[in-house]
């Protein structure tokens, strides 16, 4: 699949102004003789374009609802629509170029790779997703975008914890997706980090028009989030439109 490929197809066809949808989603998982059911009946809609959040405690479903929403996992029924496109109807390979291409993800840990730089660390998602001209060029002002052009050439141990989380954002974001998916990304930090990185998203989602979609136990997200859906036992109790300033 080209870059972008999809969303030019899906633009012609008239897309939806969700780039997520999600309808009637239940995702059950058996547990030796047993079932737990993670979420029950998940329906909700997240706009192009916005700082969005999935808020409740542990064990309400957030991290299973961006699981299925990234297609890391299939929901027990029910169907999400990324794009406007279902799915469950897309193959293994499909899901892998919708990953590499168009949705970033960043999570709790860091995950970066030790031995290797910022910036090697960035550019090896644009070598993942088949990306070769303009290499550089994409990957150093992804790492000014997030702060740390001058922190390129330093690996992991050299760099903070919000350093390091600011490399997996820009990694996240170099191959110019469209929606960026967060577990928890503040989880590790201490709280004054925790809230640079919120307003950070904010202004990744007002400077390039990119759709975040968080998951987080913090409060502090009303602060910063535009739409927070709240879940507790595995279902949308609550959506709220916060009325917050933009850039």
């Amino acid at each position: 699949m080209e870059e972008r490929a999809h969303r030019e197809i899906a633009a012609k066809e008239g897309k939806a102004s969700a780039i997520v949808r999600a309808e009637d989603v239940a995702r059950i998982y058996r547990v030796g003789r047993s079932q737990v059911a993670a979420l029950r009946g998940v329906t909700l809609q997240v706009p192009s374009g916005v700082f969005a959040a999935l808020k409740g405690r542990s064990g309400s479903g957030k991290t299973t609802l961006l699981n299925l929403i990234g297609g890391l996992d299939r929901p027990t029924s029910g169907e999400v629509y990324v794009y406007d496109q279902p799915l469950s109807q897309l193959s293994g390979r499909q899901l892998t170029d919708l990953r590499r291409h168009s949705i970033g993800f960043v999570f709790q840990s860091f995950a970066l790779i030790p031995t290797f730089s910022a910036f090697e660390n960035v550019e090896l998602m644009l070598r993942i997703a088949g990306v070769w001209r303009g290499r550089h060029q994409r990957t150093m002002r992804s790492l000014e975008l997030v702060g740390l052009g001058p922190w390129a050439h330093h690996r992991p141990w050299e760099l903070s914890g919000g350093q390091q989380q600011r490399v997996a954002i820009a990694r996240a974001l170099v191959t110019r997706p469209d929606l960026i998916l967060a577990d928890e990304p503040t989880g590790e930090l201490d709280s004054a980090t925790g809230r640079q990185i919120m307003a950070l998203f904010r202004h990744i989602v007002v400077r390039e028009g990119i759709t975040i979609l968080m998951a987080t136990h913090d409060p502090v997200i009303e602060e910063y989030a535009q739409i927070i859906y709240e879940l507790s036992d595995g279902q949308v109790q609550a959506v709220h439109q916060v009325a917050s300033e933009s850039e």
